[in-house]
């Protein structure tokens, strides 16, 4: 591996197709904000291909359904799919923003009853879906860069300017 690539491992920090030299740890790390919370994250969960327990629990409870204060489990292959999203667009300083994380039942039911684009079976009951964007980058262009990589469902909600990603079957809408 030459000196550029590793430089730009090390500068990344995220879960790319970037290979850290041996005895370079290779670490995945999100930065998020809550737009209905106001919190925000910075917290590195996986490490030389390890999650980090604690890590992922902290990220559980950032993502809760806020309207219920209920938590439930992610599947830590979202939190993949986010690194790798934001690595693709080069922006591996920016603070991703949630629109949308887990959702309990009462709340899908509350936010359908309001939108007809809400799925009755949303992945965002089974933690596995979450909405988003990411400052500084177009949202059709994160649209994109997620249909590119194929790893789950990529919905594109323009008029609202966010993305929903989620690790079901492949689709786009």
């Amino acid at each position: 591996m030459d000196m550029r690539h590793l430089l730009l491992a090390a500068l990344l920090l995220t879960c790319s197709l970037v290979y850290a030299a041996p005895g370079v740890p290779h670490i995945c790390r999100l930065r998020l904000f809550n737009t209905h919370t106001l919190e925000h994250i910075d917290v590195v969960y996986r490490r030389d291909g390890s999650y980090d327990s604690e890590a992922l629990t902290k990220l559980d409870r950032f993502l809760r359904d806020w309207r219920a204060d209920k938590v439930k489990h992610y599947d830590p292959r979202l939190f993949d799919l986010l690194s790798e999203l934001e690595a693709k667009v080069s922006r591996p300083e920016a603070e991703i923003q949630i629109i949308c994380g887990y959702r309990t039942p009462q709340s899908n039911g509350l936010l359908r009853s309001r939108s007809s684009a809400v799925a009755k079976n949303s992945l965002h009951m089974a933690a596995e879906a979450i909405d988003i964007r990411l400052p500084g980058v177009r949202t059709s262009r994160l649209r994109d860069t997620a249909l590119a990589l194929r790893r789950g469902g990529v919905g594109y909600y323009a008029a609202s300017d966010f993305l929903h990603v989620d690790v079901g079957r492949v689709r786009r809408w």
